[in-house]
């Protein structure tokens, strides 16, 4: 497992986790929206925005058979597969313009490619990562096309048994591909939390020896942070203005929860901090025992339980040395409330 750069932010297990704002369908077919999406993920924390890039041509059929209709649920009323998706693309006239945007700004952006032309088109884009989409995953030529690119991969996994992601994984390493991330997704909009299974990224970091996170649709916060104590290094969520009706909209993050998911991923990889045994500088002592006198002593009397005992606060001597300091003599005189020393003591 090897650290690796997307842009100019490292990516790897000693790094903060590289968050993604997934822009998808959410521009609404407006360029303007487009643009404010990328300015509010900036604003909101995000490290990169992401875009899809397709059209309905090159990812589906423009046909009404019954495969191609879509099932009951958030997008039944398009008429077919083909319609949903000239609703949801980004135009690639667009992306220049979008990409030289979120440059200008410190963005990242990167793209999911759905075939080979989105691949040619993206290249000269330069994009310093691209994403496979979890439908895409089973695509195999695409994915060689991608390794080949020669830029880091995050992986999505939410239609993917295990045979699946084995594959794909070997398909990036037979390519010369080992910058890669796998994310645990669960395509299922929103998805439950009792189907987030987020114990198998931790299994997938292990059993493919690589990078991981989690692509995340989930209504609110709580599993971007728990991926973030778990060790997630890339977080992605699907990120929309306001909750203006679009087709991603119902389950994408607004502004205000984005900002309030980056500062929670934020807070939990800062109290996670790093393993360290030594006494926080604001560690109370004073809460801590050592051994004091407790009542007056005088020099040759007998040290006792009576005389010495361990209490708050912690300027005394260590409470490990009572046992072998009583019942011995007493050097000098000392009152109470005087700190013990072993320098009292008569050997």
């Amino acid at each position: 497992m090897k650290n690796f750069k997307i842009g100019k932010f490292e990516i790897g297990p000693e790094s903060k986790a590289f968050i993604i704002a997934e822009m998808s369908g959410n521009h609404d077919g407006d360029i303007g929206k487009a643009f404010s999406i990328i300015d509010a993920a900036k604003e909101a924390g995000a490290d990169a925005v992401k875009l899809q890039t397709y059209t309905a041509d090159t990812i589906t059929l423009d046909c009404n058979k019954s495969d191609f209709r879509l099932p009951p649920g958030p997008w039944e009323d398009f008429s077919n597969l083909h319609a949903l998706y000239s609703k949801a693309y980004t135009p690639w006239e667009w992306h220049a313009e979008l990409f030289e945007h979120a440059r200008k700004i410190g963005l990242e952006i990167f793209s999911s490619p759905f075939d080979h032309t989105a691949v040619d088109f993206l290249e000269k884009l330069s994009p310093t990562a691209y994403k496979i989409a979890s439908p895409e995953i089973t695509d195999i030529p695409l994915i060689e096309k991608v390794a080949r690119t020669g830029k880091p991969v995050i992986l999505s996994t939410g239609v993917a048994d295990l045979k699946d992601i084995e594959l794909a994984v070997n398909t990036l390493r037979e390519n010369n591909c080992e910058k890669f991330i796998i994310l645990k997704c669960t395509t299922a909009y929103p998805t439950p939390m009792s189907e987030v299974n987020l114990n198998t990224m931790l299994d997938m970091k292990n059993r493919f020896d690589c990078l991981v996170g989690v692509s995340d649709h989930t209504l609110g916060l709580t599993v971007p942070m728990a991926a973030a104590a778990l060790g997630a290094n890339v977080i992605e969520k699907h990120f929309a203005i306001n909750k203006e009706e679009t087709v991603d909209s119902f389950f994408s993050l607004d502004v205000e929860e984005f900002t309030q998911m980056v500062n929670g991923v934020r807070e939990t990889e800062l109290c996670l901090g790093k393993i360290d045994y030594n006494l926080s500088p604001g560690a109370n002592i004073n809460g801590r025992r050592s051994l004091y006198i407790s009542n007056d002593v005088k020099k040759g009397d007998i040290f006792t339980v009576d005389n010495v005992r361990s209490v708050r606060p912690a300027m005394g001597l260590h409470p490990k040395y009572y046992s072998s300091i009583l019942g011995k003599k007493a050097k000098v005189d000392l009152a109470l409330g005087d700190r013990m020393s072993l320098d009292f003591v008569d050997a």
